[in-house]
């Protein structure tokens, strides 16, 4: 079989000691995806409150059933966003993206926190890259009238 090679501008972050995730920084799509799943794990926050309000009172197991099942709701977003190669379960070593840090916020605000910098960065790299593609294939076509 015939390998075929190209830079695809993938790149390779290590997450905590869970894993590496892989991905193209500079991808508009995928800077969107990031945006979008925000506003997803939102939704699934607030749904979750709304279905805690009608637990009984003091029933442990079933706000862990309903942590676990935000936590698997949002590790699918975070698979959606990064590809299915990227298992947010592992790289988190299990850790439910609703559970708090150290420093008293949730895991999840916590990976929002550190990824938004990397995306934000690529997305103004693909955005500049762009803008000179386009000032330079105007300026050849105003070359060549």
């Amino acid at each position: 079989m015939e390998r075929i090679h190209f830079d695809s501008g993938i790149q390779e972050f290590q997450i905590g000691e869970g894993g590496v995730l892989r991905f193209n920084p500079c991808d508009p799509n995928l800077y969107v995806r990031f945006l979008e799943a925000a506003e997803k794990i939102k939704a699934v926050e607030e749904n979750m409150a709304e279905q805690a309000k009608l637990l009984p009172e003091n029933d442990g197991a079933a706000v862990g059933k309903l942590l676990q099942q935000a936590d698997t709701q949002m590790k699918q977003i975070l698979n959606w966003v990064f590809g299915e190669t990227a298992d947010f379960d592992r790289l988190l070593g299990g850790v439910n993206l609703l559970a708090m840090g150290a420093n008293g916020e949730r895991v999840v605000s916590n990976l929002f926190e550190a990824l938004q910098p990397v995306l934000l960065s690529g997305a103004k790299k693909s955005a500049a890259q762009q803008v000179k593609a386009a000032k330079t294939k105007a300026k050849t076509r105003r070359a060549s009238q």
